[in-house]
């Protein structure tokens, strides 16, 4: 049922939904397509016959009726886990499809078998993905879009108004100067498009110390992340290790830093986040995991289209070979630095860049046709693939121009949505490159701190680090990978990008700088004076928080250095973001920073990832917004992920009607800074 609302201001809805109309040459060519693609897949497929390529019209024309009306009654049933169920229930219903096409077609089409019915599915679309580039109807939305609208139609809390609704779509780990030179090399035609046409704008923004999707998406979507010092850390007084992965630990972060000012409260819509923000539609969004256990109506409209399954599995796969193929060719190019591609990572890069990306655009599509009044989604596979990749390698840029082509399709979309929308891009940070501490120090990760050097800190973002603990070994413990209980350990040791956190386990509480120099001598002179580490963060008793370096120290609360500033290659804001740090209840007895060299832009991470984000140092702190031209601009520099929330809400609020005395920005008292276009 369609509910047709009044604007906020009293005047009679004058939006109107296009209806997507189907024109004639286009269907005629999709046909044909869809002909050639039944007929080779026929010729390949052993079980498979057609009768000609007139048999394989009378195929495809039956095949699409079918197509059109059952995989729409399946994405009805109210099923759980229906990601896993609706992909083996589709997928299965698109072979029994061409059985039935077998019988309808009185043997234009032979199909022997199940196995060999569901053969020629995945042949037929893997011939139509490629005559859908060679014929340009890739970017033929009109059959999906309707779809998605019928869908949106007939489910029932569809609003239609003139107040416009405003879709946030973030690139994991992005920095600005990256999406730069990928506009201005093709690499993202629709967001240079936008630019080049004057109805965007640039902004950059400077994230926190932990420079990682859980910190800052905790502050963009809920308004605070506060004591989160990074992606993963230890509670010392329950002896709990927390991560921004798990599901459990996300709810709780959630439930810490809730508010009435979620970006995403009173009807928004979360997609493939970590953090909800308050959203009352989730879908992928790990805090509130259990949406994905129970009948979950948003992948609806992706499994109500009989080709998308199908399609998609296609994609995964060459997906997967795209990802061999570059791996193989680093490698013979040796191309350094290079990362670790086997194992089951060329999967989890083919899962992120087709599955989840085509899963959350539907989830969007979805909202828009609703008409929901925030949608904030997060895709994944830039950072992802760049992490293992580097930068801007090929296949990275690759990964960045297939987003790319689906913010078109969004954009495109907007014609057909329930009420006017805008777009903003932005990224919750960006990465910075660089051979990783192992690689740089192979010789190092079995040596005992006390021996002078630093092993391997591990157990970082990417959930994919190594494990290798100087200071549990310069206590006498040989440490296991973190579980969530470390009370029985020693030492902690966790990486999280270029930032690592040593927690001293003896006792429940942070340790002083001069406690730590009594028990344990050697450890904080063997890590700020190793050539790869850049600086340590401790709270002395005397002085307050100090930054340590090789050749210098900063005092943070009166802000004296002595010798050289450790922080000096950093950004100017780098010692507010260490002071800020320290005073969270579960900062780590020292907090370590790698170097950051700025004439070659590269650090190191304590995991085995070339690029890496987590802490400070080159573009990994240079995350940008891509808004709308005429939405008001602050004329400050943008400092914090709780900044961006406040922006991102103002947006809102004026956009879903509110009055500007309700928006942050005339709120007062608010110690963060706001942002400057960038360039300014």
């Amino acid at each position: 049922m369609t509910t047709a609302t009044q604007s906020d201001y009293g005047r009679a809805v004058t939006w109107s939904p296009a209806r997507p109309k189907l024109r004639p040459l286009r269907l005629l060519v999709a046909w044909v397509a869809s002909a050639l693609a039944l007929f080779a897949a026929a010729w390949i497929v052993p079980g498979a016959t057609v009768n000609g390529f007139a048999g394989a019209l009378a195929a495809s024309a039956a095949i699409a009726v079918l197509n059109a009306i059952l995989p729409p009654l399946v994405a009805a049933l109210r099923l759980p886990f229906m990601v896993l169920v609706g992909l083996v229930v589709v997928l299965v219903l698109d072979a029994l499809i061409l059985l039935a096409a077998d019988r309808i077609t009185g043997g234009d089409l032979k199909v022997d078998s199940f196995w060999s019915a569901l053969g020629v599915a995945f042949v037929a679309a893997a011939v139509g993905v490629v005559l859908d580039v060679v014929l340009g109807t890739n970017d033929d939305d009109t059959y999906t879009f309707s779809v998605v609208q019928r869908i949106a139609r007939r489910t029932g809390g569809r609003t239609i108004t003139d107040a416009p609704g405003i879709v946030f779509l973030e690139i994991d780990g992005l920095a600005l100067p990256v999406l730069q030179r990928a506009m201005r090399d093709g690499n993202a035609p629709t967001m240079a498009r936008w630019l080049g046409e004057g109805s965007h704008r640039f902004a950059e923004w400077e994230t926190d110390l932990s420079s990682q999707t859980g910190a800052s998406q905790a502050g963009i979507l809920i308004g605070s992340n506060e004591d989160i010092p990074a992606f993963r850390w230890v509670e010392k007084e329950s002896a709990k290790l927390v991560a921004c992965s798990g599901p459990a630990d996300c709810a709780e972060i959630e439930r810490r830093h809730a508010s009435d000012d979620g970006l995403l409260a009173d009807g928004g819509a979360s997609r493939g986040n970590l953090l909800s923000g308050g959203a009352d539609y989730v879908i992928l969004t790990c805090s509130r995991i259990d949406a994905e256990k129970r009948a979950n109506p948003g992948y609806r409209a992706f499994f109500a289209n009989g080709f998308n399954v199908v399609r998609v599995l296609v994609l995964f796969g060459w997906e997967v070979i795209l990802e061999w193929s570059a791996a193989g060719r680093a490698k013979r190019r040796d191309v350094r630095p290079r990362g670790h591609r086997g194992g089951i990572y060329p999967f989890l890069r083919a899962a992120l860049c087709v599955v989840v990306r085509d899963l959350i655009v539907y989830g969007v599509l979805t909202d828009m046709m609703k008409g929901r009044p925030a949608i904030y989604a997060t895709f994944s596979s830039y950072d992802e693939v760049a992490h293992h990749s580097g930068l801007e390698r090929a296949d990275t840029l690759e990964a960045l121009r297939k987003l790319d082509q689906q913010f078109g399709r969004i954009e495109r979309a907007r014609t057909y949505a329930a009420r006017p929308y805008e777009l903003v891009v932005l990224s919750d940070h960006g990465q910075t490159q660089g051979a990783t501490f192992k690689q740089r120090n192979d010789e190092l990760v079995e040596r005992s701190l006390s021996g002078g050097r630093v092993m391997g800190i591990a157990g970082g973002d990417e959930q994919s680090a190594t494990v290798g603990n100087a200071a549990a070994e310069a206590t006498g413990q040989k440490q296991k990978r973190p579980k969530n209980d470390v009370s029985d350990r020693e030492v902690v040791v966790l990486g999280s990008g270029n930032l690592g956190l040593v927690y001293l386990m003896e006792e429940r509480r942070r340790l002083t700088l001069e406690e730590i120099e009594a028990r344990h001598p050697q450890l904080l002179s063997s890590l700020r004076n190793h050539p790869h580490v850049g600086w340590l963060l401790v709270r002395s008793e005397r002085d307050g928080p100090v930054a340590l370096g090789g050749q210098g120290t900063r005092y943070l609360a009166d802000d004296r250095v002595e010798g050289e500033d450790p922080l000096a290659n950093f950004s100017p804001n780098a010692p507010q973001h260490l002071l800020r740090t320290d005073g969270f209840e579960h900062v780590a007895d020292i907090m370590v920073g790698s170097f950051y060299d700025p004439e070659l832009d590269e650090g190191c991470a304590f995991e085995e990832l070339i690029s890496f984000h987590g802490g400070i140092g080159g573009t990994q702190t240079r995350p940008f917004l891509l808004y709308p031209d005429h939405l008001p601009t602050p004329s400050e520099p943008l400092v914090g992920a709780g900044a961006v929330h406040d922006v991102l809400l103002d947006w809102r609020r004026r956009l879903n009607g509110a009055s500007p005395s309700e928006s942050p920005q005339s709120a007062g008292g608010d110690e963060r800074r706001t942002l400057q276009p960038a360039g300014s």
